[in-house]
């Protein structure tokens, strides 16, 4: 069995589905009913839009199968006394045997569900081999919790394990001093920096386009003053941008400066460093002049954890600003405007519920917390009103 992503020649109705997942047994044939499934969870239905997710699902899948096939399993395999269903089978070796997080075979086995109740409606199974349980949520009241009957219960398959709620991890302001002095590639320097301070996610970072929309020289604008945001908009058509939805973010001007500087006089040699030649319409490359992949970020960080001797990742500088911004903002004399608001918008939330898990982070911090804590924030964000 082998799992692909397709390339621009997978045309569809006059359409190219590039990143479409593709799981193929020996034969090379697609391998169903999986690949129907997603045929008609991403393409027919259009129900999950980014190229990210398809893949997630293909991967999801690819792995069940491939250990239902290595195993001799079928994946319509109730249990029965002695002896567990396949999917039961799927998600105690994912644990006993390859260690994976309850939150990561909780992520695949979502998926494998959705997969399983798509085969009951489409009749290749009379039912799941799985029951829905009901459980009580923590979920913060909506706009509509006044019509809402449920008591805040929802149904969930009984094969997923438990798990704890995982708290977020911020950097203090002396962490990330500590990080900063300890990065010597000036490459790597600025992209921690970009992210920590306009709450950039990683894909956001590596594609950030190369062209005067995005990167210039701010002392050549009349209309903008040293110490003030510079509000950008990001265009998916520029870069990466999570499930391709188009935000602005603002940016401190002295950090346009060095983005400006790095642009001119760094970056150039870099570009000049790629064995056949390439031009690629984005900022930050590497010593070889190509485009930083996930991998490469993932491993900058893991060294960087090393040599500071605590863990620190890509996505925790999105949560320091995020935190960081919104507890400056709401304790703001000048701000006019609702900050939880103003955070959602700078971090391309879907959902104003996704951003208050900043704002329960602040309140559950105790008081002595919060007084350690104070200056670090007024220091690191300082004049970082919009």
């Amino acid at each position: 069995m082998r799992y692909l992503l397709a390339n621009e020649k997978l045309v569809v109705a006059g359409r190219v589905w590039k990143g479409f997942p593709l799981l193929l047994n020996t034969g090379g044939h697609p391998m169903e009913p999986a690949q129907s499934f997603l045929w008609d969870l991403i393409a027919s239905n259009g129900r999950v839009s980014s190229p990210k997710s398809w893949e997630a699902y293909g991967w999801a899948l690819y792995d069940f199968f491939a250990f239902v096939l290595a195993n001799g399993l079928d994946w319509r395999q109730h249990d029965s006394p002695g002896m567990p269903s396949a999917l039961e089978a799927y998600r105690d070796w994912s644990k006993g045997t390859v260690g994976l997080a309850n939150t990561t075979i909780n992520n695949r086995l979502r998926v494998i569900v959705r997969f399983y109740q798509w085969a009951v409606k489409k009749g290749l199974i009379d039912r799941p081999p799985f029951n829905l349980v009901s459980i009580q949520t923590s979920r913060q009241p909506g706009f509509l919790a006044h019509v809402d009957a449920t008591s805040g219960k929802v149904e969930s398959p009984s094969i997923l394990l438990k798990q704890q709620v995982q708290s977020i991890k911020i950097l203090t302001k002396e962490q990330v001093k500590v990080c900063y002095e300890a990065l010597p590639n000036l490459t790597h320097r600025l992209m921690f920096s970009l992210m920590l301070r306009t709450g950039l996610r990683q894909i956001e970072c590596r594609t950030w386009p190369e062209n005067p929309a995005y990167v210039f020289d701010p002392s050549r604008r009349r209309d903008l003053r040293s110490n003030q945001k510079i509000r950008l908009s990001l265009d998916p058509r520029d870069m990466e941008i999570k499930n391709g939805k188009p935000r602005s973010i603002d940016m401190p001007y002295e950090l346009m400066e060095e983005l400006d500087t790095y642009s001119v006089r760094h970056r150039q040699m870099r570009e000049r460093n790629h064995r056949n030649g390439g031009k690629f319409p984005i900022l930050f490359l590497t010593e070889h002049g190509a485009p930083y992949t996930k991998g490469a970020l993932i491993a900058i960080f893991a060294a960087l954890s090393r040599r500071v001797g605590f863990h620190v990742t890509a996505h925790m500088l999105r949560h320091t600003y995020a935190t960081f911004l919104l507890w400056s903002l709401r304790k703001s004399e000048t701000f006019e405007g609702e900050p939880l608001l103003y955070v959602r918008d700078r971090m391309g939330h879907a959902d104003v519920t996704t951003t208050a898990i900043y704002l329960h982070l602040i309140n559950s911090l105790e008081g002595h917390l919060v007084l350690a804590h104070e200056d670090e924030i007024d220091q690191l964000f300082a004049g970082a009103g919009p």
